[in-house]
């Protein structure tokens, strides 16, 4: 159940790269498009994923919380694909997403910015100066996208395995290249735990998303941690009725077997309007 994640500047080529070594390893390329395809039966309207795909979210308002929520539902899209084994996951953080298992291999795509700028203009038809502003703003909403959801630069060389500037490799270099990368024994050897990782990870996603969609409960993250059903929550609530709400919702949860909660009760709505 090999997995391969997929970050890219705009502008690199990456996509085609991706067509071709899902196409020769015959593996399942889970891009935009097939994210929107799942959208619905995890109850992911499309208006709401185009609004949060890739973009980072925020946990202030009510509105926030909906688009955080709607956030961690792609996450959990990608993760369903994860745990079936032999997929490429293109883009959303996917890399830091699988973080822990061992067998996934992180590619990253860069290029100059020149040249991205014609490659994209080319391809999309469009006027050079309109794909160089349109790649700027890629650049920063990706790089704020990793920024503030994993906590990590998103160019930060030890976040991959592979780093491939196809300002310099051709495509068929790169994709025998990484052909040959997913062959390591470590990368196979570390799929027998990777399941149970992964497992971990879709139920601590799926109490965060069933507290971020809590009408009425004004949740700010917890730490979660999750193993084989046995939950441990800490952090902070506003008030006793809804740290008691939160633990009900926590304990509703489909796959939680026990909860163990440190949950501190401070009033900082109180101090909401003095900042």
């Amino acid at each position: 159940m090999a997995v391969i994640t997929i970050s890219r500047e705009m502008g690199t080529g990456a996509y085609h790269i991706a067509e071709e070594l899902a196409r020769k390893l015959k593996y399942t390329l889970v891009d935009g498009e097939r994210v929107s395809a799942s959208a619905a039966k995890y109850g992911l309207a499309p208006d709401m994923l185009q609004m949060v795909d890739e973009k980072p979210p925020s946990y202030i308002t009510a509105e926030d919380r909906k688009r955080a929520a709607a956030l961690n539902t792609v996450e959990l899209i990608l993760l369903d694909f994860a745990r079936k084994g032999n997929v490429i996951l293109y883009g959303r953080g996917g890399q830091d997403l699988m973080k822990g298992c061992g067998n996934v291999l992180r590619l990253r795509f860069i290029g100059d910015f020149e040249e991205r700028v014609e490659r994209f203009a080319e391809r999309e038809w469009i006027d050079p100066d309109l794909a160089r502003s349109m790649i700027r703003r890629s650049d920063h909403q990706r790089g704020g996208f990793i920024h503030f959801y994993f906590d990590r630069a998103w160019s930060d060389p030890l976040g991959y395995d592979l780093t491939f500037n196809t300002s310099r490799l051709s495509p068929e270099i790169i994709v025998e290249s990484i052909i040959a990368a997913s062959k390591a024994p470590a990368i196979k050897e570390a799929e027998k735990g990777a399941a149970e990782i992964i497992d971990n990870t879709i139920l601590i996603k799926k109490i965060e998303t069933a507290l971020l969609n809590a009408p009425g409960l004004d949740y700010r993250p917890f730490n979660i941690v999750a193993e084989k059903g046995q939950v441990v929550l800490s952090g902070y609530i506003a008030s006793e009725e809804e740290k008691t709400t939160a633990l009900k919702i926590v304990e509703s949860v489909k796959g939680v077997k026990s909860l163990d909660a440190d949950i501190q009760v401070v009033n900082y709505k109180a101090y909401k309007d003095k900042s």
